[in-house]
């Protein structure tokens, strides 16, 4: 997905958001504001926002010498994700179709995303988890059901920190011998790495590694070769989350799209209200 217009003021908002999460120095804040707005009026618009996305992050890691900003807030919804999860884990074991369940809540944890949001409330991450099982899903579960059973291989691009929790839901409720899930290299915004899926248990229930990159999407070219091995291979690619719509979504390969919509930009290239469930094919 290419760049839009819209997302330039989303860039800036990142940015400043990062730099104050770490350091009180205004002067640091003013340059990195500054450095941030000279990249947006170079960038290249045909490429993807996430591309944007790690040239920033890694020259504000560079000015701070923080090697992970967000890593309070990832560590905080990991623990609260937590939390939730035997209550949740007993809502899906008792609902009418298990996978649907696990997948909604998969979806509704999404919104944990500080890349689209400044700030995101506990509260709001509970209420919202909570209507997931009733709230409208735009898609096909039945054919997201057949394309797992029917694929001998599947990648599973986990997103941010504490929904990866609510992930490990879904994974539980899919074939596990043949699933991998893949999380990020290194640090980017609050995107979970391996740190994360330890937290969250995933490895004991599926297999984790990690894409070899610090892009906030997949980003093939960034990637490892190993990991680049592992998509290629891939029989279905399930895909979590916008950073990862945006910079897959136009590949030839199928791949599933689990997310919340949670900004306009992403809401009308999908064609759907913002806020919405999404858990639709790429052929679809």
């Amino acid at each position: 997905m290419k760049t839009f217009l819209d997302c330039v003021p989303c860039f800036v908002r990142q940015a400043l958001d990062a730099t104050r999460y770490v350091t009180d120095d205004e002067r640091i804040h003013e340059q990195v504001l500054r450095e941030v707005l000279r990249a947006a009026s170079e960038a290249d618009l045909t490429a993807t926002p996430p591309a944007m996305g790690q040239h920033i992050h890694r020259r504000i890691r560079e000015l701070t010498g923080v090697a992970d900003p967000y890593r309070g807030v990832k560590d905080q919804f990991n623990r609260a994700a937590l939390a939730l999860y035997p209550e949740l884990k007993q809502r899906v074991e008792e609902a009418p179709d298990r996978l649907e369940a696990a997948a909604r809540l998969a979806i509704a944890g999404n919104i944990i995303d500080f890349g689209v949001r400044s700030e995101i409330s506990e509260e709001e991450v509970e209420a919202t988890i909570r209507s997931a099982l009733t709230d409208p899903l735009v898609g096909a579960i039945d054919d997201f059901r057949t394309a797992v059973d029917e694929a001998e291989s599947v990648l599973y691009l986990a997103d941010n920190a504490g929904e990866i929790v609510f992930d490990r839901l879904l994974l539980e409720e899919m074939p596990k011998d043949k699933v991998v899930v893949a999380v990020k290299g290194a640090p980017i915004i609050n995107d979970a790495t391996m740190d994360d899926a330890v937290a969250a248990g995933v490895p004991d229930v599926v297999e984790v590694i990690d894409n070899g990159s610090d892009a906030p999407g997949t980003i093939l070219e960034s990637c490892s070769p190993a990991f680049r091995s592992r998509f290629e291979s891939a029989d279905l690619v399930i895909s979590k989350g916008q950073g990862n719509y945006e910079t897959v979504s136009g590949l030839d390969k199928p791949i599933f799209f689990l997310l919340k919509a949670k900004c306009q930009v992403i809401a009308d290239d999908l064609g759907v209200p913002v806020g919405s469930l999404v858990l639709r094919h790429n052929c679809a």
